[in-house]
């Protein structure tokens, strides 16, 4: 049931919104802490700033490594879980998405009509299938390291360069997508999409205009 809001419509719900911005900072403190365990911070004199000298201590860094993977492992279980409960799948993505998002960023480059859309546009759908297969490309690479660290079992040397290769390059790919994300607002159209992290409600006239499929649906 669609909570209501004169003038608005309900898009983003209460554990969709703690997912987004648990995710965010757990994301933002791996990050952080991955750089200072290599370490960047020591070698272009990032701890001489005031307040930042603890990016230095490397028993610190991990620490905080490692607290800030358990949320996120919590929070993809918790969101997998959830959605498979709820049987909700809007966001995940669908035959045509490649093509549709190409119409969508032609049509925002031309200013001409987008194709009608449903909860979610095309390219939300496939950023999202990317931003999840990175990060559990960093989950599972991040086990086997934690594995090595602790002595859990034998890790080859070839296959503990690999796996260090992949989180490596998962991070940066995670960085670029997350840039991505972030620079997809200075698109005037997809402002409209901000409020919904906050408050859950976006404007009912921009729903009926970019994404009338769905809006049918909530109708009916």
């Amino acid at each position: 049931m669609e909570k209501k809001n004169k003038g608005k419509v309900y898009r983003q719900s209460r554990s969709n919104r703690l997912v987004h911005w648990l995710t965010a900072a757990s994301i933002f403190s791996l990050i952080i802490t991955g750089f200072g365990q290599m370490p960047v911070y020591k070698r272009y004199n990032v701890v001489k700033i005031p307040g930042a000298e603890w990016l230095g201590d490397y028993s610190i860094t991990l620490i905080l490594h490692y607290i800030g993977a358990i949320v996120l492992i919590f929070i993809v279980f918790y969101h997998i879980f959830f959605h498979l409960l709820q049987k909700q799948f809007d966001i995940m993505p669908k035959r045509g998405d490649v093509k549709e998002s190409v119409q969508i960023i032609k049509a925002m480059i031309t200013k001409g009509e987008e194709p009608p859309s449903e909860k979610y546009l095309a390219e939300q759908r496939l950023a999202y299938a990317a931003i999840g297969i990175v990060v559990l490309f960093l989950i599972l690479t991040g086990f086997i390291k934690i594995a090595k660290n602790a002595n859990l079992f034998d890790v080859p040397q070839t296959l503990l360069t690999i796996t260090t290769n992949i989180h490596n390059f998962s991070t940066i790919g995670l960085i670029v997508l997350i840039g991505a994300h972030l620079l997809a607002f200075i698109i005037k159209a997809n402002r409209k999409l901000l409020p919904g992290m906050f408050s859950g409600f976006v404007d009912e006239d921009y729903v009926k205009h970019r994404h009338p499929l769905w809006y049918k649906k909530l109708k009916k």
